[in-house]
């Protein structure tokens, strides 16, 4: 037992630094595409503070989804939130499994090359809609009466650039497109074109639709936000997908294209009743461990005497 657990330790280990070469040697090519999509989304985490600025909390908008689903109440507002961080762990640790598992068919610097240009087109759009138009947060911090519902002006240059954690949790006037949906929506067809468990693509567009109506019942976005980010992130996924270059597909083996020619000869042969020449069957004769070519025909001129 222990002979078997430190053989396959030293695989996995194997695999790993393996896996490591490779990957160093990806982001050595690509790093740039992945530095501008992380700086992107700093950008994306400003304009969200911007915003919070500029709000003026009003009367809730009346909604279709406040009115059919049930208000899960301030206290219950962390059930979404802890379903959109399983997404998000869930499909960070899947795009590093090639680094363990053995069915390897991505490469993680580049599916995040690829992730990362899908957050960043669609979270440019989704700045353009709230600063063009500004609407009174539906999220209970958000409403009249509340002490957080627009940010003090900002005494310094630097306060303004600093992103707070906090804030990112209880920001308002990012509306008309839902970030959480953005990051869902991309990680869900991400999975369902590279991943390998069909269970896993159902259930997580399960998942997509169990959070959009968890969104609205925690009264976080309108359901307008909802809408638009499901028919907004799937066309820009698509359209962007076509125009980059596809990803390389680590579990398809190729065959030589003679052995295949040469096969499909060989069979033609058979089928027509042309067996393979007799003169192939016999024995050759070995010198030093190679084939004497000249035995052959040798014993075909003693014959014939």
């Amino acid at each position: 037992m222990t002979l078997y657990i430190r053989r396959e330790s030293s695989k996995l280990w194997k695999r790993f630094c393996s896996e490591i070469t490779t990957e160093i040697g990806l982001l050595a090519e690509n790093w740039k595409y992945l530095l501008a999509g992380l700086i992107c989304q700093y950008i994306h985490g400003l304009a969200a503070k911007g915003v919070h600025y500029i709000h003026r909390p009003g009367p809730t908008l009346q909604d279709l989804g406040f009115f059919l689903l049930p208000e899960l109440g301030q206290e219950r507002s962390y059930i979404s939130e802890t379903v959109f961080t399983s997404v998000f762990v869930s499909f960070f640790l899947w795009t590093f499994h090639p680094f363990i598992l053995k069915t390897k068919k991505i490469y993680t610097v580049l599916i995040w090359c690829r992730v990362l240009a899908f957050l960043v087109a669609c979270q440019f759009l989704r700045v353009i809609t709230f600063y063009s138009t500004q609407l009174p947060g539906p999220n209970y911090h958000c409403r009249e009466g509340s002490k957080v519902s627009t940010l003090p002006w900002p005494k310094s240059a630097l306060e303004v650039l600093e992103i707070n954690p906090h804030g990112v949790m209880y920001g308002c006037g990012d509306l008309i497109f839902s970030s959480h949906m953005i990051f869902t929506l991309v990680f869900v067809r991400t999975y369902q074109k590279y991943g390998t468990k069909r269970f896993i693509k159902l259930f997580g567009w399960l998942i997509a639709i169990v959070q959009s109506l968890l969104i609205i019942a925690s009264r976080k976005h309108y359901s307008v936000d909802v809408v638009v980010a499901w028919y907004t992130v799937n066309l820009v996924v698509f359209c962007i997908d076509k125009k980059l270059p596809e990803l390389p597909d680590r579990t398809a083996v190729l065959l030589p294209v003679i052995t295949k020619d040469r096969t499909k000869e060989e069979n033609h042969k058979l089928l027509n009743g042309n067996g393979v020449d007799p003169a192939d069957w016999r024995p050759r004769a070995q010198v030093n461990g190679k084939i004497d070519s000249n035995s052959v025909h040798t014993d075909n001129s003693m014959n014939g005497a």
